[in-house]
């Protein structure tokens, strides 16, 4: 079967050399992009509920450009006026140069690694004596907290946004050849909007392992696997 139709659970990338663009150019294939699931922020008082006082904090673990968005969100709901000496702990160096839409870069004390949480270990060592503020959504990879408190440095998690499950019922009779998935909760938002969907002939990407286990969990066939 040729594939002429393609539904990516994600926003439409904004670069103007997305790969996609070069798919659908050299194919000739119909690519469409809805996002499976959202992100919604949770108000000042659900963290002061959380017993988060931004003022005890001296670092902050910025894993996104979501965490970013909503850390300075609830500072401004707070009226915290953040210190030119808190330290930013980037994860990547996309979530580092986003950060500038908040900050004078220059003037900061930001500390980035290059893909991985991991490669951000030596510094947290580094800076043990700091305290460190990681703000997240409810959703957050279990190894990021359990390697922090390995490291026994003084840390603390905010739930500062949630993800939510978009409402697709819109799609509910458009029928696409391929349906490319990009995490759990992909997976998750397709079940619960369509509780009874029959995969048959529509095939399935993943991209990361625990996309693989979810998908595989919810007797999906899959079709496609990144990066093989």
């Amino acid at each position: 079967m040729k594939i002429k139709t393609i539904l990516v659970s994600q926003p439409e990338p904004k670069m103007e050399n997305s790969p996609y663009l070069r798919l659908i150019e050299k194919e000739k294939v119909k690519v469409d992009f809805r996002p499976f699931i959202h992100v919604e922020g949770v108000d000042a008082k659900s963290v002061r509920q959380q017993k988060i006082d931004l003022k005890d904090y001296s670092a902050i673990i910025l894993t996104s450009r979501n965490s970013v968005d909503h850390f300075f969100r609830i500072a401004e709901e707070m009226r915290f006026k953040v210190p030119d000496t808190m330290k930013y702990f980037c994860q990547s160096e996309a979530v580092a140069f986003y950060l500038q839409k908040y900050v004078v870069y220059r003037k900061r004390k930001i500390y980035v690694g290059k893909r991985n949480f991991s490669e951000l270990l030596h510094l947290f060592k580094k800076y043990k004596e700091e305290s460190f503020l990681l703000p997240s959504s409810d959703a957050l990879k279990p190894g990021i907290p359990e390697t922090l408190n390995e490291l026994g440095i003084n840390w603390n998690r905010g739930i500062f946004y949630k993800t939510v499950i978009s409402d697709l019922s819109d799609l509910r009779n458009v029928y696409y050849d391929v349906l490319v998935f990009f995490s759990p909760s992909g997976i998750e938002s397709l079940l619960k909007n369509f509780p009874d969907f029959e995969q048959k002939d529509t095939k399935i990407a993943v991209f990361g392992n625990s996309t693989v286990v979810a998908a595989t969990d919810a007797g999906l066939r899959i079709d496609i696997k990144a990066p093989t």
